[in-house]
């Protein structure tokens, strides 16, 4: 797996990461089943043992690897322009338009 950090994502992960761990979940809490979530990005003071860093071109991203099947191969990260939230795409399908970054 992969993600692209286009410039925006890079420097605005840069901004906020300080010490912390930038982690991707496949959030599934009030959802009503296991396998309907939408993507979040968490910044995270620990990883645990089942997290796996993913490939990009800047930022570490980490992922617990039974999450990676909800997730396509490529990825690309953006910043929405005046939402303050990241976009996740893929050449087949938009992951989460309006993706937040909290902080955990």
């Amino acid at each position: 797996m992969n993600v692209t950090l286009t410039k925006r994502a890079i420097e605005h992960l840069r901004r906020v990461q300080g010490n912390k761990h930038v982690k991707l979940i496949y959030d599934t809490d009030g959802c009503g089943c296991a396998v309907n979530g939408v993507p979040v990005l968490l910044l995270i003071d620990e990883l645990d043992e089942h997290d796996v860093a993913i490939e990009t071109n800047d930022v570490p991203i980490w992922m617990e690897k039974h999450q990676l099947i909800f997730f396509d191969d490529q990825m690309t990260l953006d910043v929405v322009d005046g939402a303050g939230c990241f976009q996740l795409k893929s050449p087949n399908q938009i992951l989460n338009p309006r993706m937040s970054l909290v902080e955990r």
